[in-house]
């Protein structure tokens, strides 16, 4: 089998697919982040992808290693390009030996797969009664961000309105309800303990990148100041990045995105240097379909994986989701706050290119909100 083509789809609302085709008929798909350079990301999958025309698909380790050894190596663009050629790779390979992926990265080590919706959207609101509707559909697990745009020293009275959107959350649903919340890296340092302090009476499931990694060497101070999870990394590309992580101690929870640290190997790699560091990971999922598909199929076989985000109806999609471009919808059907391991080969998707190609033809340039503090200066999202 040989790589024979290779082609980049731009999707509304904030995705890019690449499927890879074969000189056998069989094809895989992966996806890409478009953070806010989609041009380039489409510009570098052609690049990259074309260079593996006439190879064969199943060398996935060894084209790995061509993707990412290059003198000036690392980076975002790349590694979310790495990411979604790898995927596609192993989608390739897992539907010609006619299993899921997961079977050929040790096999299953679960049964299900806990999951967490999001609520409160960019700027939190009605936390209290998203989490009610969610825990009313089964979920028992919900994430939210922490805050709006916060200065480097900022008033109380935003440290006070997170605790009361969390103190309503809980004041309705009690411990039944997990939450997750998220600072986003909007939280500078002399905040990020002030707010996280705020907020550990309440027993967040974790907080979420409260500073942001270009920062990291704080994160052992905020974990000395409260008894709470912290969790980070979906941010970081492959196991190197990570490697500081391990070696500082600090966090508790690891959160890899598989369409941006290298794919599903390297994914499954750096959930096994945190298993030997007795780490949880959350891997991180926002994006669209072939994302999480992917992610799932890491999560089958890693056993210190223990939720998962998914992204069906969040805030970010406007008005799109992530099963108007897939035809096997149950893949993504959740069940008392779990999802069911894939079943089928490859990722276990079933992608509607004739939609795919219709959106595309729309158009796609996202940008991530541009935030402002009251007196002018920028803001981080």
């Amino acid at each position: 089998m040989k790589i024979s083509n290779i082609t980049v789809y731009k999707v509304k609302p904030r995705w890019i697919f690449i499927k890879i085709s074969t000189d056998e008929g069989i094809v895989g798909w992966g996806e890409m982040i478009s953070g806010t350079k989609t041009e380039t990301v489409v510009s570098g999958a052609y690049e990259v992808g074309n260079r593996f025309l006439g190879r064969n698909p199943f060398e996935i380790e060894r084209l790995f290693q061509e993707m990412h050894r290059s003198f000036f190596r690392g980076g975002p663009i790349n590694g979310t390009i790495v990411s979604g050629i790898e995927m596609a790779l192993w989608d390739i390979k897992g539907k010609a030996f006619g299993v899921p992926i997961y079977e050929l990265l040790g096999g299953a080590a679960r049964d299900r797969i806990k999951v967490y919706s999001w609520i409160g959207g960019d700027r939190p609101s009605d936390v209290a009664d998203q989490a009610q509707d969610r825990y009313d559909r089964g979920f028992t697990a919900v994430k939210m961000n922490a805050t709006e745009e916060l200065h480097y020293i900022d008033t109380y009275e935003k440290v006070e309105e997170v605790v009361e959107r969390v103190a309503s959350i809980k004041e309705r649903l009690g411990n039944a309800m997990s939450v997750g919340i998220d600072f986003h890296g909007r939280v500078h340092k002399p905040m990020a303990k002030v707010l996280a302090k705020a907020l550990e009476p309440y027993n967040p499931m974790f907080l979420e990148e409260v500073v942001l990694p270009e920062n990291e060497e704080y994160f052992r101070e905020v974990a000395n100041a409260v008894a709470v999870p912290l969790a980070t990394g979906e941010r970081l590309y492959t196991r190197w990045q990570f490697k500081h992580i391990f070696q500082q101690g600090a966090i508790d929870i690891l959160q890899p995105d598989v369409a941006l640290c290298g794919g599903i190997l390297e994914a499954r790699k750096i959930a096994a240097m945190a298993e030997a560091y007795d780490m949880a990971v959350a891997p991180h999922a926002p994006y669209g379909p072939v994302a999480l598909a992917a992610t799932l199929q890491v999560d089958s076989c890693t056993p210190n994986v223990f939720i998962q985000e998914q992204s069906l109806g969040i805030h970010y999609n406007k008005g799109f989701d992530l099963l108007d471009f897939v035809r096997n919808k149950e893949i993504f059907q959740y069940k008392d706050g779990y999802v069911d391991i894939p079943d089928k080969p490859g990722l276990g998707i079933e992608m509607d290119e004739d939609k795919i190609k219709e959106i595309s033809q729309e158009g796609l340039i996202w940008m991530n909100p541009s935030w402002k503090n009251d007196d002018g200066t920028i803001a981080e999202w």
